[in-house]
């Protein structure tokens, strides 16, 4: 675990976190180019340091529109692709540190480090996507075991409310101090911790993808309202248990299940008995991250040509250059609409310290170093913008979210968009904060349900359409059905004729 801090007169841990979003392009993602960064928002990799317990990946334009309409199988390389950059970011940790033992002896000193061995490894405990928009969630080999429940849940924001825009969710239950549970760091719990018995922490993840366009705002604010009244938690009655570590259960796309890999058991009877029939995204017992393309520009205008040679931000650390990005991040949408109440309520968000991260014009060859003083290439027909964003929910009292590191990633040739990612920490200490309930801004939806089946059907048949007409093998398969078809109608008339 990432640290401890002293609470009361005795030692409460956290659980380090890791969200990144990033809108893919409708392209796969080159696992050899991404996995050196996937961690750049780690405030260090030294040698000994372990990656975060809890690793979270929220992808907007996932893949072609036929592909993430239809789902399952089709989805598989995309997905596939993600966990090998995961499983290649991994291997830049070294799988042995040396961590201190705490006062064993009692005398009030620290003792001597001892060199302990952990996993590296990540088991991918959820893979649910919506539409193109996609959360996957991964655990640590050694904490996976922690993870007590899975509900997910979406949304579609898009045409007719289907996902071609849209959100989907994650929200989990992460155990500790049970009587398997020690303390990475001391080795052990006091009498105090193990006399309060069993804990959970809630932990909720939403990765979004809203309205673009910069004068579109009113629907960025309409989209937020939405997923607040129409992504919804629900007990889960069927999860899936035995999927292998590095395949996965491949009809894990359905709508209406929950997507689960790895090979743990995740308890869907007792441990969610307690949980409410129905939730939205505000729960005043979980701690809520909300990550995506949120698509908020800083013009309601294209810009025009003065604008581009004079506004737009170049790489400068001089804050008085009219090209130093700061500039432009105070006419930023975001935090404008955050401010007035109308979007992402009662959300924080730690300092951004980044350029921003939308429209780019990649330059394949150069794209993954572009963090240098090389001139940003902008697109000339969009206004430079933080595009990509990740918000929490800070609680009351002692069980506040420490951010870390909050930054963007080099830009990637697959996409004008810049990946951004942040670093975490979260108390193991359960949330009660009543007030986040009553701030939910907006109630469910009644018919939630409803709708989200009449688009889920809309999607199948447009993700069938599209695919017939715009892939490769759906124009074989349409190509293949004429044929024969044209074909048997022949036979049939010779053999009428005759």
């Amino acid at each position: 675990m990432a640290q401890s801090k002293s609470v009361s007169n005795h030692t409460t841990p956290d659980l380090s976190l890791y969200i990144l979003t990033f809108n893919c392009g409708r392209t796969p993602v080159q696992p050899e180019a991404f996995a050196p960064y996937l961690f750049s928002a780690l405030r260090s990799n030294l040698p000994g340091q372990l990656p975060p317990e809890l690793l979270v990946l929220c992808l907007q334009e996932l893949a072609p529109i036929s592909y993430a309409f239809l789902g399952g199988s089709f989805l598989t390389p995309y997905l596939d692709a993600w966990n090998d950059v995961v499983k290649l970011a991994c291997k830049d940790f070294d799988t042995s540190r040396s961590s201190n033992t705490g006062d064993a002896d009692g005398d009030g000193s620290s003792d001597a480090t001892v060199p302990t061995t952990r996993s590296t490894d990540y088991v991918n405990i959820v893979s649910r996507n919506l539409g193109l928009t996609a959360i996957m969630v991964f655990a640590r080999t050694d904490v996976v075991d922690h993870i007590g429940w899975i509900q997910t849940a979406g949304v579609g924001l898009g045409v007719s409310d289907m996902g071609n825009k849209g959100a989907v969710g994650a929200r989990l239950g992460y155990k500790w101090k049970d009587s398997s549970t020690v303390h990475p760091r001391s080795g052990s719990l006091n009498n105090e911790e193990e006399d309060e018995g069993p804990g959970e922490v809630q932990l909720t993840f939403v990765a979004a993808h809203l309205a673009a366009m910069e004068d579109a705002l009113e629907q960025r604010n309409e989209d937020y309202k939405n997923i607040v009244q129409r992504l919804v938690f629900v007990p889960e009655t069927k999860v899936a248990t035995t999927a292998n570590k590095g395949g996965g259960v491949r009809d894990e796309h359905a709508e209406d299940a929950p997507l689960l890999q790895g090979e743990f058991d995740v308890d869907s009877g007792p441990a969610q008995r307690n949980l409410p029939a129905e939730s939205g995204i505000y729960s005043a017992h979980s701690h809520l991250f909300f990550a995506g393309d949120l698509n908020y520009r800083t013009s309601l205008l294209q810009p025009s040509p003065l604008d581009v040679q004079e506004r737009f931000p170049q790489p400068t650390s001089d804050e008085t250059d009219p090209k130093h990005f700061k500039h432009l991040l105070a006419e930023d949408q975001l935090t404008q609409q955050v401010k007035a109440g109308k979007a992402l309520h009662g959300l924080t968000e730690a300092p951004i310290d980044f350029p921003p991260t939308y429209k780019y014009d990649p330059d394949g060859s150069k794209a993954v170093t572009l963090d240098g003083e090389q001139p940003w290439p902008w697109a000339r027909h969009r206004w430079p913008s933080w595009c990509d964003r990740i918000f929490f929910w800070q609680p009351n009292g002692d069980v506040q979210v420490r951010p870390l590191k909050y930054t963007s990633l080099p830009l990637f040739a697959s996409s004008d968009h810049r990946p951004v990612a942040l670093a975490a920490t979260v108390p193991l200490k359960a949330v009660s904060d009543t007030k986040q309930d009553q701030n939910a801004p907006f109630t469910i939806d009644p018919e939630w349900k409803g709708r989200r089946a009449m688009a889920r059907r809309k999607e199948l048949v447009v993700g069938l359409l599209a695919y017939l007409a715009l892939t490769r093998e759906g124009n074989g398969l349409l190509a293949a059905t004429t044929i024969g078809a044209v074909g048997g109608w022949l036979i049939l008339r010779s053999l009428l004729l005759v």
